[in-house]
């Protein structure tokens, strides 16, 4: 019951890390009291971190790639160098066809080949294959920036306390910028909903994690649409991306049931449009981390 009932909340809380004890246990159906014990445990055992991100379109990111890296040796360099990057949020090793997976953020596509290039000539570095996101369906921290959103001086501050801790109270915020909490909290929401931002849980994936996940890349043959509506209706799907590349489609699955999960791949994979698919263990996330700072010439 308690496993259910935190996988449920970690769901719910990446969606919306905001949401409020009653909220969650209003869509969880569970007592109030239950939610509370249950999301303090899970963020005291680190399990899980909930935290602020503003979205890429909005930092001037138009090029964002998938990276698979296979290598010979000891990759603990590569692995080492490749969290030392801010244009790098995420680092994964893996189980499967590749060693490591990481994700690039860049201006354009010239500083992507820049980034590219330069992992190419780390340590232990074989292979590194590349697929480029025309579309970000599903992420953690992909709010899809509408364009018209600006932030100042004072909304730049409240980011950056969010994206230590995404759950700070508006009290607690209103202290720190000298506003009122009815201020505050329309700035947070303002930022909200122009897609500026998104709070969001972030869960630790390694050996001690009770939850598998697991990417996959698809080759399609056919509408991609009816892949994407399978994939909208899994909660166990955490990210989706539409790619060019060694694959037509990226996502990542992950959940606390292993039988569900590798049931949920065997029912996309018998999808008519679904012609291959390949599938890699995220073995440890060394590295997770989109909350990079928002700049005063952004303000």
């Amino acid at each position: 019951m308690t496993r259910d009932v935190d996988e449920a909340l970690i769901q719910a809380l990446r969606e919306d890390g905001r949401a409020t004890y009653r909220e969650l246990a209003a869509r969880l159906g569970v007592q109030r009291s239950l939610v509370s014990t249950r999301v303090r445990a899970l963020l005291d055992s680190g399990q899980i971190r909930i935290v602020a991100a503003a979205d890429p379109a909005f930092l001037g990111d138009r090029a964002l790639a998938h990276v698979s890296i296979t290598g010979h040796g000891d990759l603990s360099a590569l692995i080492e160098g490749l969290c030392a990057r801010p244009e790098i949020p995420l680092v994964s090793t893996t189980s499967g066809p590749v060693d490591v997976v990481a994700e690039v953020h860049a201006a354009d596509e010239a500083a992507l080949r820049e980034t590219l290039r330069w992992i190419r000539g780390l340590p232990g570095a074989e292979t590194v294959r590349v697929n480029l996101y025309t579309d970000v369906v599903r992420g953690t921290f992909a709010s899809h920036f509408t364009g018209t959103g600006t932030v100042d001086v004072i909304d730049t501050a409240l980011i950056e306390q969010l994206r230590h801790d995404g759950r700070t109270s508006y009290r607690d915020l209103a202290k720190q910028v000298r506003l009122s909490q009815t201020a505050v909290r329309a700035r947070v929401h303002r930022m909200l909903d122009a897609r500026i931002l998104k709070i969001s849980a972030v869960v630790r994936q390694d050996a001690a994690s009770d939850r598998v996940k697991v990417g996959v890349g698809l080759n399609l043959g056919g509408d991609e649409r009816s892949v994407l509506a399978a994939l909208a209706e899994s909660p166990e799907v955490e990210f989706t991306a539409l790619t060019l590349g060694g694959f037509d489609l990226i996502a990542t699955v992950a959940g606390a049931s292993p039988r569900e999960l590798f049931a949920r791949l065997d029912r996309l994979k018998a999808l008519d449009a679904v012609h291959r698919l390949t599938s890699w263990l995220h073995l440890r996330t060394v590295k997770e981390d989109y909350s990079r700072a928002v700049s005063a010439a952004r303000a």
